[in-house]
């Protein structure tokens, strides 16, 4: 039987329009050029996201003061320790793979302001480390190897598929250029050991990953990862599909509440809403409020405090919070899965949007040591200016200074020297 075409078939560009044809061609760096042009769409993103790497970093927050003492530098408990050994034998086997130039460029010190330098968007804004598309093939290999040694299974194909999708996207709108497998960058921040702080860093086009490790224990955050389209419908990788859990953990989480509880979850009823505040959604994050160059954003708990939600409600957002968390490997998973539960009762969650099968929305779970973010997205590559449920963003944070693992790190620098 023939399959009906992908939804996002519909969308796409009429052949020789200017928002393709103008990009064909220009090699990533080029286009970092031409995107921060001003007067233009992404320029302004550009000028805007620019000043925030600077800041020092506080971290997220909910009212603008640090929660103390939500991240003790400890050894790791029994059973929730990092893959350390393995993913230090992965670093150094790529500073061996990479020429001295290479190596220049992707050690940083641990607590580096690079760290806030990445970002979701496809155009390069910030070329900090390494760029997989103009290395090696084994640089290449290197480098995923240690993203992969430090993930779980399951975080490590959801990593890679946002960049085969990401590489699919640029074969359907013919910018293969612009939109590959490897367009992303990767640094290492710190000396690789078994004990010190250090980590790494992936970032490009719907995936960025920032991971650290210290005594054991491991922090990963911020990450995004997202897709235009969340599906893979043509070639070798015909069938690869992404985000359902998270979208059915969010629908799960709703289907559960009272009606009470809906009229303090819903913020609004529409993913553009004339109740929405002046700037409520952003012309690039759109709904999202923890995304790249918000380090150090207040983002006030809104919607259904979970501390007066049912049993029912909390187990079904802790499962929606695993979907999250599933990029951690086994160990750290159930540490962070630890911590989430014994802040359950300071969490919230919050929607906006639709209720109904089929519709687009927004979700933020916030605690104070995680946030988690789903947004659904207009256009970019695709031509459509309502949010449509194949274009997914998502976003994951360590709240109150341990994005980065900063938290630790500083604890580590203080008693180290």
């Amino acid at each position: 039987m023939v399959q009906p075409p992908a939804p996002y078939r519909q969308f796409l560009f009429s052949p020789g329009h200017p928002r393709i044809e103008e990009l064909k061609g220009l090699d990533a760096y080029e286009y970092r050029e031409v995107a921060r042009r001003p007067g233009t769409f992404t320029g302004g993103l550009v000028e805007g996201w620019t000043p925030h790497y600077l800041e020092d970093f506080t971290g997220v927050t909910s009212d603008g003061a640090l929660v103390e003492g939500l991240y003790p530098l400890e050894p790791a408990r029994a059973g929730e320790e990092a893959p350390v050994a393995a993913m230090v034998a992965a670093a150094r086997t790529l500073l061996e793979i990479a020429d001295d130039d290479q190596r220049a460029r992707l050690q940083h010190a641990v607590d580096a302001s690079e760290w806030q330098t990445w970002a979701n968007p496809e155009f390069m804004q910030f070329d900090t480390g390494v760029r997989l598309e103009f290395a090696s093939p084994e640089f290449r290999t290197a480098a995923l190897a240690l993203v992969q040694a430090s993930l779980s299974p399951q975080g490590w194909e959801l990593t890679r598929n946002m960049m085969r999708i990401n590489g699919f996207l640029g074969e359907v709108v013919g910018l293969p250029n612009i939109l590959g497998d490897y367009s992303y960058n990767i640094a290492l921040y710190g000396k690789p050991d078994e004990r010190q702080p250090w980590g790494w860093q992936l970032f490009g086009h719907h995936c960025a990953v920032n991971c650290l490790v210290v005594e054991g224990r491991m922090t990963v955050g911020p990450v995004f990862h997202g897709a235009e389209p969340n599906e893979i419908d043509a070639g070798s990788e015909a069938g690869l599909r992404t985000f359902d859990d998270r979208v059915d953990a969010g629908t799960d989480v709703m289907a559960r509440l009272t009606a009470q509880e809906r009229d303090a979850a819903v913020l609004y009823a529409n993913m553009v809403d004339p109740a929405m505040p002046e700037g409520r959604v952003h012309p690039g994050d759109e709904r999202h409020l923890a995304g790249a160059f918000q380090d150090n954003r207040v983002i006030p708990y809104e919607g259904l405090a979970l501390a007066d939600a049912s049993e029912d409600v909390r187990a079904a957002v802790m499962r929606l919070v695993e979907t999250f968390l599933v990029v951690l490997p086994e160990g750290p998973r159930a540490a962070k899965r630890r911590e989430v539960a014994e802040h359950l009762g300071q969490s919230w969650f919050c929607w906006i949007g639709g209720t109904q099968p089929g519709d687009v929305f927004y979700y933020r779970f916030q605690s104070p040591v995680l946030i988690a973010e789903l947004d659904h997205h207009c256009g970019v590559f695709l031509d459509y200016d309502v949010p449509q449920r194949f274009h997914v963003h998502t976003v994951m944070r360590t709240p109150n200074g341990n994005d980065y693992g900063r938290a630790w790190v500083r604890q580590w620098q203080a008693a180290h020297g």
